[in-house]
């Protein structure tokens, strides 16, 4: 039989994972369709392409070549909600950029600077777990210099490495689609989900107009078993 302080437990439980819920739900409301306009900052303000920094962020035109561990693929067993990305890698496209945390500040999610520098969702899945999307978003500079100026030529089959602070997860591109802004909005609970099979997402903007980002690229990538 159950006692009276087990009820009142259990309550208590579900209101805290109601509450969790509506945390989710919330921030990814926030999140939809907000990378393309912190993209647009970059080409208004016509700012230079930033400098390379050496050895932990470069973004070169031509593929590199990955190390057999990289190219073997394997998901690696981190400890669920411990281990967050520090470094993305892209052969396919020479690009090795560290990753910083990236909050919802003032209902916008923004990649942090330089643009060089990607960021990840920090509500987001983890590299590891066994479920959820690990987000990952990054600057588009229409001169050129961002650390995902061509995430729009990705072709499924290519891989990508999120490095961790224990250990390396890689994924296999599956899909990459543009949407404009309207279709984002539509697809955000199904992009941005925390439920479900674990996957990444790379975002980025496109369709540079001459004032403005109109379209987000987003690759759905899941992990290589």
């Amino acid at each position: 039989m159950t006692t009276e302080p087990d009820l009142v437990t259990v309550r208590r439980e579900a209101r805290a994972r109601r509450r969790a819920r509506a945390r989710v739900r919330a921030a990814i409301g926030a999140v939809v369709g907000v990378v393309g306009v912190a993209c647009v900052a970059w080409a208004i303000m016509g700012a230079p392409a930033p400098a390379t920094a050496p050895s932990s962020a470069s973004v070169t035109p031509t593929p590199q070549v990955t190390t057999p561990t990289e190219a073997a693929g394997g998901i690696v067993a981190l400890p669920k909600g411990r281990a967050r990305p520090r470094l993305v890698v892209i052969p396919a496209l020479g690009v090795k950029a560290p990753v910083e945390p990236m909050p919802v500040i003032d209902g916008v999610l923004t990649p942090p600077s330089p643009a060089t520098t990607v960021g990840w969702w920090d509500r987001s899945a983890r590299p590891g777990s066994s479920r959820g999307t690990v987000v990952v978003a990054g600057h588009k500079v229409q001169a050129g210099g961002g650390a995902f100026d061509t995430l729009g030529t990705l072709n499924p089959g290519d891989r990508a490495t999120l490095r961790t602070t224990r250990g390396r997860v890689h994924y296999v591109v599956k899909r990459v689609v543009t949407y404009d802004r309207a279709t984002l909005a539509q697809k955000s609970k199904s992009i941005f989900r925390q439920g479900g099979r674990p996957r990444l997402i790379l975002i980025t903007c496109e369709d540079w107009d001459g004032q403005a980002y109109r379209s987000n690229t987003v690759v759905y990538a899941t992990p290589v078993s």
